[in-house]
């Protein structure tokens, strides 16, 4: 790991790529290009009977390209009359198939320009495809676009060529011909790169990028980036005062960190953090998940104000199934070393309550939380009355019958949740019958906060004691990112080098990995976060076990088959309608065992 912060602009060095510096407006050549057509779309038959291109460099001129075009076809007369294109003048000239390799051998090499270009790149990118060529893949920009940024209703009443050529005192008028209104649109071009200039841009980067609502002053620290390498890793942006204001993490850190100055960020408390930043610190990782990791224990070290994700992994809720003679179901905020059995952890209590009323609804163990000894007598609770609790205070239940629940309860957390599933699952299809679909609509909430607790658990908890995995894969680059997970943290990360013994590294990071203990509970040695973090890329396409010391296994009718269901309907219900007013879907049904 190694640490870049960057304060000031560095001095030049002596080659630095274009993906670092931008290029430069000043240096590049703009092809600027307008077509006339038949009509408005090329899928739809419309032919170009026109194409007008200037070539530009530095403002100066440096060629023009004009051509009529044969349509093969009738120009419609109103077309005619707004170009004064006419079927007798494009008779004689040359076809589709020989002015648009001309005009590409025009433009080679440099960046187009159009106003409004998804239409005229449209119609060239169509013809070069029916004609069987690869697009070269020009950069463009669309002064269209760009203008509805820069240009104010002070300014113009509208973004059309004909206004913005009056704005900038274009020295030819747009009249629906293809070279006048590409002369036109070159200087509107420069009008608009002048008055960008004037707001810190200057390449080609910031241009197509360009957004109002990104400020001035914003743009202006962009040398905060400089320093940082194109790595895998985390970013601090921290204040003068070196407070971390916002942690995050990229596969490469210039270039994400450069983001932040242009157009690529907009929110507004982006842009609030990026003018108090005075620096930026990266960490250079190993690997992407790595970096990942690294930056949920920053966030939770620093806990900075503008990062609202991840912030308080400690506040946490389990439901708990205590250890006494009369056992019962509890809220906690942590796991103790008291050999009862948790679930969860849940990042909100109210979804822990949903998951603790699913448990209540089908197990009719005591929820009072008074201590009990081995024979309590004790006036029965409102529960007992209604037959929702076997009611052991007053000795309505022996301590057999009880504890034979409290083993079904205890086997429902840790294996299998048919016992939850199928009760709520009746209860949905009752209250559905008597078109109570709102009461329907509370189990089927309550069901899926266990199911997902309950599959939680038990992926963290099969992790979490396995005393070591060491795991590999071969990422994009071609190279071999191999990773040390010991009960469930990520205890060290490297890439294999090119040329290296693959086991003498893999035997070096393992001796050189953190050391971790065992500890109680679903989420003992690391956050859940980061061990769903380091489950989802163990399990991810590609991923080879090298070793693994201990078990690592799951219950087969565990509660992740079940997932999917439940996924799908919460998906369903964000795009489509209230549960209430599905009125044909109530009942979750799941997989047959």
């Amino acid at each position: 790991m190694s640490r870049v912060s960057t304060t000031a602009p560095s001095r030049w060095e002596s080659q630095r790529s274009f993906d670092e510096l931008g290029r430069p407006l000043r240096d590049l050549t703009f092809t600027v290009v307008d077509l006339e057509t038949t009509g408005g779309s090329a899928e739809a038959g419309s032919m170009i009977t026109e194409i007008g291109a200037v070539k530009v460099r530095g403002g100066e001129v440096l060629g023009e390209f004009q051509t009529l075009v044969n349509p093969c076809a009738q120009i419609p007369p109103f077309i005619a009359v707004l170009t004064g294109i006419s079927n007798a003048m494009v008779a004689d000239a040359p076809t589709i198939e020989s002015a648009l390799p001309a005009f590409l051998e025009f433009a080679a090499g440099t960046v187009l320009v159009a106003h409004n270009a998804p239409f005229d790149v449209g119609f060239l990118k169509h013809f070069n495809q029916q004609q069987g060529r690869s697009w070269p893949g020009f950069e463009v920009v669309d002064t269209a676009k760009l203008a509805r940024r820069v240009i104010t209703r002070d300014d113009a009443p509208n973004c059309k060529l004909s206004s913005l050529a009056r704005v900038f005192r274009s020295s030819t008028t747009p009249n629906h011909r293809a070279l006048s209104d590409a002369r036109a649109t070159v200087d509107v071009l420069h009008g608009l790169m002048e008055r960008l200039g004037g707001l810190g841009v200057h390449t080609l980067e910031e241009l197509q990028t360009f957004s109002a609502r990104v400020s001035t002053a914003q743009r202006r620290k962009r040398h905060l980036a400089e320093g940082l390498p194109h790595s895998p890793g985390v970013y601090l942006f921290c204040d003068d005062a070196r407070r971390v204001l916002y942690v995050g993490t990229s596969r490469d850190l210039r270039t994400r960190v450069r983001s932040y100055f242009t157009a690529s960020e907009t929110r507004s408390r982006m842009g609030e953090m990026v003018g108090l930043a005075t620096t930026v610190e990266g960490i250079v990782c190993a690997t992407a998940l790595e970096a990942q990791v690294r930056e949920l224990r920053l966030i939770a070290e620093h806990k900075p104000r503008y990062n609202r994700r991840s912030r308080f992994p400690e506040r946490m809720h389990f439901v708990k199934l205590t250890r006494e003679p009369w056992p019962r179901l509890s809220l906690v905020n942590r796991v103790l070393d008291d050999d009862a059995d948790y679930l969860g952890p849940f990042s909100s209590r109210k979804g822990a309550e949903k998951c603790l009323a699913a448990l209540h609804d089908t197990f009719p163990v005591r929820q009072c939380s008074d201590r009990f000894g081995k024979v309590p007598s004790r006036t029965p609770c409102v529960l007992a009355a209604l037959g929702r609790c076997l009611s052991p205070c007053d000795g309505s239940v022996d301590a057999t019958t009880y504890a034979a629940v409290v083993r079904l309860l205890q086997d429902t957390l840790l294996r299998r949740p048919d016992e939850v599933v199928d009760a709520i699952n009746r209860r949905m299809e009752s209250l559905a019958a008597d078109e109570r679909f709102e009461e329907a609509g509370v189990h089927r909430d309550r069901l899926a906060a266990f199911v997902r607790a309950a599959a939680r658990t038990q992926r963290l908890t099969a992790l979490s004691r396995c005393p070591e995995i060491v795991a590999t894969r071969r990422e994009d680059d071609g190279r071999w990112a191999v990773h040390v997970v010991r009960h469930g943290r990520l205890a060290a990360a490297g890439v294999i080098p090119p040329g290296a013994d693959a086991h003498q590294f893999v035997a070096e990071l393992r001796m050189s990995a953190e050391t971790v203990g065992d500890a109680p509970g679903p989420v003992p040695a690391a956050t859940a976060e980061e061990m769903e973090k380091v489950l989802r890329w163990l399990e991810s396409e590609g991923v080879r076990l090298v070793d693994v010391e201990g078990e690592w296994a799951c219950p087969v009718a565990g509660a992740s088959r079940h997932l999917e269901v439940h996924d799908a309907v919460s998906k369903s219900r964000r795009s489509l309608v209230p549960f209430a007013e599905r009125r044909d879907i109530t009942t979750v049904h799941q997989p047959a065992r």
